[in-house]
C-alpha cells in the first residue's frame, strides 16, 4: 500500500496503488462491472438464440439493479481532476476520446451485422439508414461510451449548479420515462432497423445520470469508504451480507424496477461493489480481475465478436451442454479473447488504433498529444 494523491480536488489518501499510479480497488471494481455487463449480454443472447433459460439467468437478474449504476459511479470518480480545464482540453479527453472509439467500433460491428440484416430481408437502403441512425441512436452494446460524453458535457455546463443538477438527476431517475412509443414511430417513419425499442439517449440518461454525478460529487467519501473498508474488514463483510440479502429479496419479489426502489438499490449496489473491491483488491488471486478492470475498454469494445462466435459454435456442436454452463463458457471466452488480442497487438505493434486513440485523433493544442510523435498514443477510456 502506498500513499498517493488520488486526484485534484480529492484528499490525499492511503490507497493500494501500483507503480503506474492506478488504484487497485478502482480497477477491481471496474473488472467486476465489465464482467457483469458481458455476462448479461452473453446470457440473454444465448437464451434468446436457444429459447431456454439457464441458471445464469438468476445471476444476471441479481446483478441488474447495480450492474450499470456502479459502472457510472466509477466513471465519475475522477472528474474533479479535469472538469475545470479549458473546454478544448476537456472536449478532447471527454468527448473526442470516446466518440473516436464509438465511431470506429460502430463501423466494425456494422460490418459484421449488415450482411445478416440483408440476409433477413432488409433492403440495402434500410441498412444504410440504420447505419446513419447509429449517430443518433447508440448501436448495440456501444451505448455506454456514447452516453459518457453526454454526461461529461452536461456536467461541465451545469457545474456551477451541480447540486441543483443532482436534484434534477434524482427526479429523472425516479420519473417513469419511457420513449418506446416515440421510438417505434420514428423507426417506422425513418425506415430503420432497430432493436432497442426506445431512445437510448433519453431513457438511459434519465436512468443513470444520477449515478455518474454521485461518483463526481461524492468521490472524497467514496475514497474514504475504501480506506475504512481496508481497516474494518469484518464490519465490511457484515455490511455486504446485509446488502446481499436485501438485493436478493427485492429481486426475488420482482420490485427492483419500481421507482425509488431502483434508485436505492442502485446506490446500495454501487457501495457494495466498491466495498467488495476494496476488500479483495490486495490479494494476488484477484490480479486477473484487476487486470480486466484496467483494460475494461478493450473488453467492452471487442467482446461482442467472440461472444457471438462462441454462441454459434456451442449451439451447433455442443447442444447437450445446459444453457447456464454455455453462458458461463461464453462469458469466459468473451472476456479473455479481447485481452489476448490486445496483448498480441502490443507484441507485434500493429492494430493499436483499435484500442488506443492515435495522435491524428487528438485535438491540436491539447496536452494529451506527444509533439512530433508518429506512434499511436494510449489514451485509455476511464
Amino acid at each position: 500500500m502506498t500513499t498517493s494523491s488520488v486526484t485534484t480536488g480529492l484528499s490525499t489518501s492511503s490507497l493500494p496503488a501500483r507503480s503506474d499510479g492506478r488504484i487497485n480497488w478502482v480497477d477491481t471494481a471496474k473488472g467486476i462491472c465489465i464482467i457483469l455487463v458481458v455476462m448479461m449480454h452473453t446470457t440473454l443472447g444465448l437464451e434468446a438464440a436457444s429459447g431456454q433459460q439457464g441458471w445464469m439467468h438468476s445471476v444476471v437478474a441479481f446483478s441488474k439493479p447495480f450492474r450499470m449504476p456502479d459502472f457510472f459511479v466509477i466513471s465519475g470518480l475522477f472528474l474533479a481532476a479535469t472538469i475545470d480545464r479549458p473546454w478544448r482540453h476537456y472536449l478532447d479527453r471527454k468527448v473526442v476520446h470516446f466518440f473516436y472509439f464509438y465511431i470506429l467500433w460502430v463501423i466494425i460491428q456494422f460490418a459484421f451485422k449488415a450482411p445478416f440484416m440483408i440476409k433477413d430481408g432488409a433492403s440495402l437502403d434500410a441498412v444504410m439508414r440504420t447505419y446513419a441512425f447509429t449517430f443518433v441512436q447508440p448501436f448495440g452494446t456501444l451505448w455506454f461510451i456514447y452516453m459518457l460524453p453526454v454526461f461529461f458535457v452536461v456536467t461541465k455546463l451545469a457545474n456551477r449548479h451541480k447540486w441543483t443538477l443532482f436534484a434534477v438527476a434524482i427526479a429523472l431517475q425516479i420519473a417513469p420515462i419511457n420513449t418506446s412509443s416515440l421510438y417505434s414511430g420514428a423507426e417506422t417513419a425513418l425506415g430503420v432497423i432497430g432493436t432497442d425499442g426506445y431512445f437510448v439517449l433519453i431513457d438511459e440518461f434519465a436512468s443513470f445520470f444520477v449515478y455518474f454525478l454521485a461518483g463526481y460529487l461524492f468521490a472524497p467519501k467514496v475514497f474514504a469508504l475504501a480506506n475504512w473498508v481496508q481497516e474494518n474488514a469484518l464490519s465490511a463483510v457484515a455490511i455486504l451480507g446485509v446488502w446481499f440479502a436485501i438485493n436478493l429479496t427485492v429481486v426475488w419479489l420482482s420490485v427492483d424496477g419500481w421507482p425509488i426502489i431502483s434508485l436505492i438499490l442502485g446506490a446500495m449496489g454501487a457501495v457494495a461493489i466498491i466495498t467488495f473491491a476494496s476488500l479483495v483488491a490486495r490479494f494476488s488471486l484477484i490480479a486477473p480481475l484487476t487486470h480486466a478492470g484496467a483494460n475494461s475498454i478493450v473488453i467492452y469494445l471487442a467482446f461482442f465478436l467472440p461472444m457471438v462466435i462462441m454462441r454459434l459454435f456451442m449451439l451447433k456442436f455442443t447442444p447437450w451442454i445446459d444453457p447456464g454452463t454455455m453462458a458461463l463458457i461464453g462469458l469466459a471466452v468473451a472476456v479473455v479473447t479481447p485481452l489476448i488480442g490486445y496483448w498480441a497487438i502490443r507484441k507485434i505493434g500493429i492494430g493499436y488504433f483499435l484500442f488506443e486513440r492515435p495522435n491524428w485523433a487528438v485535438l491540436k493544442g491539447t496536452p494529451w498529444k506527444r509533439p512530433g510523435s508518429t506512434k499511436a498514443v494510449l489514451h485509455p477510456a476511464e
